[in-house]
């Protein structure tokens, strides 16, 4: 597969055999360790209760890994351990489950992109159900539909959002619909064309929402369960030369925080479910200002509670906390605490909100923090997990 790498923090493209960001390496691990699992996420290794969590990874380009990363949670210390991988998986840079927690989805971003299905067993592991094709090139990140019957994929390179069909047993199926983006947007070198880097439901279930970074905007869907088809509903659009990225929903379910790639900045929107309609409001930004350093926002996510929002500044090598207020509508910028690393691609919190991973992908590691749960502060708790440029952290 061949095709032209694209640098996110400078735009430049060369040719190397790897297709949009290959020089990005990723997830090894070290076999090793007998678990026994569950689908409630415990494990027990010799006596002692752990946690499992899944690591996303780029298998190309020098220094990649080997595939998905299986690792060990300590519960007390959030401490993470690499138990085993699997392996041949190609680039699955970004994971995510099944609502019943007995399927894995991986994408393949490669410039002929993928996207991979595994039954998670007993003991955590996962068994190949096989892949099918996304339709376009790339794909980056990917959801379940909370009906659990459609696997939907964003595709960066070609702009576009997949929608897969979940057969019995957890496999797909071909895809029953693509739907592609147009426009552009003022970013000579990342806005030439639609750039989908986001798919996922608003917190009723009820609608699909595609962040796309090439058209400064977010498309809104209805998918039609019957037939696997999305349906355009709106389109809400950002600062041009913003370069939405991801986007979080508060959990009362009428606020949603859009994570800005391209001008370092975080927009909180009202949502309103009732319509489908998604209105941009207060813009802040998400760094410091600092001439020397150009700022990259990646992932964006909301604590359980809805008090904190939380965000990785790749650049400004930095988590940004914000405390929520106004019913979600306000944002309030609490700090930048260094993310324990280089480049923070994705951050997750654990299930049970006490520790926050940052997978800083060219560290490498995965680095973990104690969350204050009262003013949203990070502590960290040691040594980050030794790992090739990780770029997907799932708690199961």
């Amino acid at each position: 597969m061949t095709g032209s790498v694209l640098d996110p923090a400078s735009g430049s493209s060369a040719t190397d055999g790897l297709g949009r960001r290959r020089f990005l390496g990723v997830l090894g691990g070290v076999v090793g360790g007998s678990v026994l699992m569950t689908h409630g996420a415990q494990a027990s290794t010799h006596g002692v209760v752990t946690r499992r969590v899944y690591l996303g990874c780029y298998t190309l380009g020098a220094g990649g890994g080997k595939g998905i990363g299986l690792a060990d949670a300590d519960p007390g210390t959030g401490a993470l351990k690499v138990v085993s991988t699997v392996e041949g998986v190609v680039n699955p840079s970004f994971l995510t489950l099944a609502p019943n927690r007995k399927t894995l989805y991986a994408v393949n971003e490669t410039t002929e992109g993928r996207v991979s299905a595994f039954a998670v067993d007993a003991n955590g592991g996962l068994k190949a159900l096989g892949s099918q094709s996304a339709l376009g090139a790339d794909p980056c990140h990917l959801a379940v539909h909370p009906s659990g019957r459609y696997v939907l994929t964003a595709n960066y390179s070609t702009g576009s959002v997949a929608v897969h069909p979940i057969r019995e047993g957890g496999a797909l199926g071909p895809a029953t619909d693509l739907v592609q983006h147009k426009g552009s947007g003022p970013d000579p070198d990342r806005q030439k064309g639609p750039h989908a880097h986001q798919v996922l439901t608003d917190p009723s279930g009820r609608w699909v929402h595609a962040v796309d970074l090439g058209t400064d905007s977010v498309h809104v869907y209805r998918l039609d369960l019957g037939t696997g088809k999305l349906k355009r509903h709106s389109q809400a659009k950002l600062k041009p030369g913003a370069g939405p990225r991801h986007i979080a929903f508060h959990p009362n379910g009428t606020a949603a925080y859009v994570a800005n790639e391209l001008d370092s900045t975080i927009t909180v929107c009202a949502w309103d479910a009732a319509t489908g309609k998604l209105t941009p409001g207060t813009t802040l930004p998400t760094a410091p200002a600092d001439g020397a350093v150009r700022n990259y926002p990646a992932e964006v996510i909301v604590s359980a509670d809805g008090r904190f929002v939380y965000l990785s500044n790749r650049g400004h090598d930095s988590i940004a906390i914000f405390a929520v207020g106004g019913s979600g509508r306000a944002l309030k910028p609490v700090g930048t605490p260094s993310c324990g690393g280089a480049w923070p691609r994705h951050v997750e919190l654990s299930n049970d909100g006490r520790f926050l991973y940052v997978a800083n992908e060219r560290s490498p590691g995965v680095a973990v923090f104690q969350v204050d749960r009262a003013t949203g502060g990070l502590t960290g708790t040691g040594a980050p997990l030794s790992t090739p440029r990780p770029v997907c952290v799932l708690p199961a």
